[in-house]
């Protein structure tokens, strides 16, 4: 996936980039850049800073302190000539109920000053991409979750943007609507489009994101490749044992074992695992066990905590 970053062309660059709203501090002298052809993922719990930064990236908040390049234009000095380049896939659906699925798209591109023509075959051409031609025609409460977010991607595409930020975008969908809304941004990936990706769904960003970084409280508390970061922090495996049992505590302790607690869960994190699964099913019993890959969100839980964010 990352075979065409290696030019290293940044598409944003972050320099101690931060971001209060009057004592609080929402983004805190981050760090970071985004190269081109690439899909980089910002997670974090609710809270964690990674909207804010996203809003500062298309000029919807100035940054309080810092640099943010974009495009190689300051956010703040460029704000205009940043969004006539740049796409947005907002999270909620903001599409004009009163508008058909075409003139959605043709009003949207009035805001770009594209001529009626240009404006015509764009239209034509995204809803083809997007699998909407067939309901050009309809209204926008005719349509189901996953073509609202294709439409919503479509419309985003308008002024054939070089970086398109995405915020959230299969929220909501059920796993059809998802992978259609994954299909097309791997395709429009292929064809060299910079994504700035933003999702709760732990799945999604290590199907879709080449780089991601993980943000708590403001901070960036961890970066890189999605496999690599599970390979560095967890192992390879996980096994997860359905107890809270003390016996079990002291069993993993007196053997080493690197492992979580929760009040009804050990998450103990393995290369392998299958020995310490054996012995463990033999001495606690096989009921309350299990073996199974580790994954982004064991990273996630790990590096943020497992406690309710509101």
């Amino acid at each position: 996936m990352l075979n065409n970053i290696n030019n290293k062309i940044e598409m944003v660059k972050a320099s101690k980039l931060a971001k209060t709203f009057y004592n609080i501090i929402a983004v805190n002298n981050v760090n970071f850049s985004v190269y081109k052809q690439e899909c980089f993922g910002l997670l974090g719990p609710n809270g964690a800073g990674k909207t804010t930064t996203v809003r500062m990236i298309y000029c919807f908040l100035e940054p309080s302190g810092g640099e943010l390049i974009v495009l190689g234009k300051n956010v703040l000095k460029n704000p205009r000539e940043i969004k006539s380049c740049i796409g947005v896939c907002p999270q909620e659906n903001n599409l004009d109920p009163d508008l058909t699925v075409w003139d959605n798209l043709r009003v949207f591109a009035r805001y770009f000053d594209i001529g009626r023509n240009e404006a015509r075959a764009r239209c034509e051409e995204l809803l083809h991409f997007v699998g909407l031609f067939n309901k050009k025609d309809s209204r926008i409460d005719e349509l189901s979750g996953g073509m609202k977010r294709r439409l919503i991607i479509a419309r985003s595409l308008i002024n054939k943007p070089n970086l398109l930020i995405m915020d959230e975008p299969t929220t909501g969908l059920d796993p059809q609507g998802k992978h259609q809304v994954w299909e097309t941004i791997m395709q429009l990936k292929g064809q060299g489009t910079t994504f700035v990706l933003t999702t709760h769904y732990m799945d999604e960003a290590a199907h879709l994101c080449d780089r991601i970084v993980i943000m708590d409280k403001g901070d960036i508390i961890m970066e890189g490749r999605p496999r690599e970061l599970v390979e560095n922090n967890i192992g390879s495996n996980v096994i997860e044992i359905y107890s809270s049992d003390s016996e079990i505590e002291n069993y993993m302790k007196s053997k080493n074992l690197k492992y979580e607690k929760t009040k009804t869960h050990y998450y103990i994190y393995v290369k392998g695992g299958e020995k310490e699964l054996t012995e463990i099913c033999e001495r606690f019993g096989s009921e309350i066990c299990s073996l199974r890959m580790a994954n982004l969100e064991d990273v996630f839980l790990k590096s943020t905590g497992r406690e309710l964010r509101e």
